[in-house]
């Protein structure tokens, strides 16, 4: 679901990012996920069914034609509510991954449509969004070779939109800041070489290193649509115990101390959504439950 509004909350927090003369809109985007994910009674976008078809300009013989359904949402109409935007594809001109089909809308159909895309190969991160109720990447996603199937393409659920498929991560960034996500280090390596570590210290860190903080498991976490100012969330937490548990750091008890509250850590209630739907495989939801345990015992 979506619904459309201002964000002073969020604009106090980031406004050195923004020029001062300019008021920003945003919308928040909350689809429906196939992850059974809570729903809030907010106001949803103009369906499809009230919005025209932009149809594929260039289709070839024997076309296999797909619908997708794309949220759209200007910051330069703030006053009109979002929508579900319908274009259709030949699939046969198109290529497999979802990414290459938004390309093409962009290129070919409707330039207007925004989102964020970069390495096309699931490593920046730049284009995770909810597609068919998941939150994935664009660039890893295939798109359903059933063209009776009409894909449906969100931003990340809960965020603020800057437009279209383009969400404000601020917070998050914000978020990971606040855990020094570096190597905090007084002793300094005897031959003065790089600090090394054992084989096994360094496996530790698999599993944790390869998070590219694309934002897909926190957005897909009620614990977080609900907390967000002040719970860390699936990503951040995952990237604090890649350093809590880095044998090279020195810095570990001011690291717990800093999650040592109700909020930080403890609104994870293992509802697991960020260990379903990461992109890259990774497991979140073990690495804040390790967390737990090294603050029990600690």
């Amino acid at each position: 679901m979506a619904t459309l509004r201002t964000a002073p909350r969020l604009l106090s927090s980031s406004r050195r990012l923004l020029r001062p003369s300019t008021a920003r809109s945003y919308a928040t985007v909350e689809p429906i996920s196939k992850l059974g994910e809570a729903m809030s009674a907010t106001q949803p976008p103009v369906s499809e069914k009230h919005t025209s078809t932009i149809n594929d300009p260039s289709k070839g013989e024997n076309p296999r034609t797909k619908t997708f359904h794309v949220y759209r949402w200007s910051p330069e109409r703030p006053s009109e509510k979002p929508k579900m935007q319908s274009y259709t594809l030949d699939l046969n001109k198109t290529g497999p991954m979802m990414l290459d089909a938004l390309i093409r809308i962009k290129n070919e159909v409707d330039p207007t449509l925004t989102f964020r895309r970069s390495c096309r190969e699931g490593i920046c991160g730049s284009c995770a969004m909810n597609i068919d109720g998941v939150n994935t990447l664009a660039c890893l996603c295939r798109i359903p070779t059933n063209t009776q199937h009409e894909s449906r393409v969100y931003p990340l659920p809960h965020t603020y939109i800057v437009k279209d498929l383009v969400p404000d991560l601020t917070q998050f960034y914000k978020q990971y800041k606040s855990i020094k996500p570096y190597l905090q280090r007084e002793t300094k390596s005897e031959d003065g070489r790089e600090i090394r570590q054992s084989p096994a210290d360094r496996k530790k860190l698999d599993g944790l290193y390869e998070c590219i903080l694309c934002a897909c498991c926190s957005t897909s976490c009620p614990s977080y649509w609900w907390n967000s100012e002040q719970y860390l969330g699936p990503a951040v937490l995952l990237q604090s115990y890649r350093w809590l548990v880095d044998s090279r750091d020195e810095h570990k008890a001011e690291r717990k101390a800093a999650l040592d509250n109700n909020m930080s850590l403890y609104r994870c209630h293992t509802i697991l959504n960020c260990s379903r739907t990461c992109p890259k495989g990774l497991n979140p939801g073990k690495a804040i439950a390790e967390i737990k345990k090294a603050m029990a015992f600690a």
